[in-house]
């Protein structure tokens, strides 16, 4: 089914273009952040535009990224009003830049003290005394640094 603008998708195409479960889709139109999307009139089934797909693979990427609904219902809103909401567009996505920073240092944090945790067992089951005790040494020291990302 074609029209003279655009190819119209069922939400099963939709799906699998976007890698947005079916569900997803039904949710994202529920709560505005897509749509309203075209009807078939004879099956009542969604007939998703170009268009739509564009706005859902936006959205994906934010929600990969761990985005909430809420951003992205602002981040859809300032995309139709283009460079007169490209300040706020900046900040939002800056904002999410600087928490993914947080978490990469936090993760950071986590496979420091794994690999310093793997070294302590590794000294131990070859029964080196001296790599265990430096081994117990990195890991005490830390510790504060763990607490402190895990607070």
């Amino acid at each position: 089914m074609t029209t003279s603008t655009s190819t119209l998708m069922t939400i099963h195409e939709v799906s699998q273009r976007s890698r947005l479960s079916e569900p997803t889709l039904r949710y994202y139109e529920e709560v505005g952040l897509i749509g309203p999307i075209a009807r078939d009139e004879s099956s009542g089934h969604r007939r998703y535009r170009d268009s739509d797909l564009d706005n859902l693979q936006a959205l994906a990427c934010l929600r990969a990224m761990g985005v909430g609904i809420e951003d992205m219902r602002t981040y859809q809103a300032n995309r139709m009003l283009g460079r007169s909401a490209a300040g706020e567009q900046r900040d939002l996505l800056a904002r999410h830049a600087q928490r993914i920073e947080r978490e990469i240092a936090t993760l950071h944090v986590h496979l420091n003290y794994l690999e310093a945790k793997a070294g302590l067992w590794d000294a131990r089951d070859r029964g080196d005394a001296e790599a265990e005790a430096e081994a117990s040494a990195r890991v005490n020291a830390m510790l504060g640094e763990l607490e402190a990302v895990l607070a």
